[in-house]
């Protein structure tokens, strides 16, 4: 989606607002049997690792035009990774990247471990959380996301790049612009650009296919919209069998399930059976 550009903003001294967009995203899968549970948290572990992870901040970088500084990673046992960024804003591309507990490489590749990508006064975060309901079945992925930047750089340049990278069922968006800048004449400026929406900065193409909410504070800058798929293909969210393998009455239940799971989550309540 093109966005039309505003006039720059004739500022004095450096851009003081923080910019921060955060993401949690969602994954949601049945799987029947605990083996079949274990597999599938084994499988999302892996395709989410810290590795995949750096990569993922590391693009994301380059499309806000952030130069990385320092990368940390970090996966974990049983399951679940963590990333940041460290970068700043000005100068061309740094390929002396330091990672946590190594030396300076020339290449900004991850290594084995913890990882954490900085902005300038700022960041770029992701911590990973796969777990599976004991009882009934479903499993759950979920991606926490935050990438926070000062000065002219936006976060909203990688909102597209991140909403493809994790291909998410459910997600819920925030974005909120913090503290104050001057113009050259003093006054403060407590946002630098137009906004009514997050939706303004999502392509057309994935609009389509989720329902959106939104919920906004626009006298404070604060702004969050909501995001669920519209299609539901019972075999999307099966692991391990397919539709074919089930009856009537088992594929019923299971999307009874699967809904009552993806409506908790995208409404932030448990729902009460009746």
């Amino acid at each position: 989606m093109k966005i039309k550009p505003y006039k720059k903003l004739e500022l004095y001294g450096f851009n003081n607002l923080t910019k921060t967009l955060s993401f949690n995203m969602y994954d949601i899968c049945y799987a029947k049997t605990p083996e079949d549970r274990a597999n599938y948290i084994e499988y999302i572990d892996e395709q989410y690792n810290a590795d995949r992870l750096t990569a993922i901040l590391t693009n994301v970088a380059h499309i806000i035009g952030a130069n990385i500084l320092n990368i940390a990673k970090q996966d974990y046992e049983p399951q679940g990774a963590s990333v940041t960024i460290l970068v700043s804003e000005e100068g061309e591309f740094n390929s002396q990247v330091t990672t946590a507990g190594e030396a300076t490489s020339e290449t900004p590749g991850p290594s084995l471990g913890s990882v954490a990508a900085h902005l300038d006064k700022s960041h770029i975060t992701v911590h990973t959380y796969p777990e599976s309901h004991p009882d009934e079945g479903i499993s759950t992925f979920r991606a926490d996301i935050d990438v926070s930047t000062c000065g002219h750089i936006s976060p909203l340049k990688a909102l597209n790049a991140l909403i493809q990278s994790f291909d998410s069922d459910i997600m819920t968006v925030d974005y909120r612009v913090r503290g104050f800048t001057r113009d050259v004449n003093g006054k403060k400026l407590f946002i630098d650009h137009k906004i009514n929406s997050i939706q303004n900065y999502i392509d057309g193409e994935t609009r389509n296919r989720y329902q959106m909410i939104d919920v906004n504070v626009y006298q404070e800058n604060i702004f969050h919209t909501k995001m669920i798929l519209k299609e539901f293909d019972l075999d999307n969210y099966l692991f391990g069998i397919s539709k074919a393998d089930l009856s009537q009455n088992e594929k019923r239940k299971i999307k009874t399930k699967l809904k009552k799971e993806m409506n908790e989550i995208f409404y932030g309540r448990n729902i009460i059976k009746v």
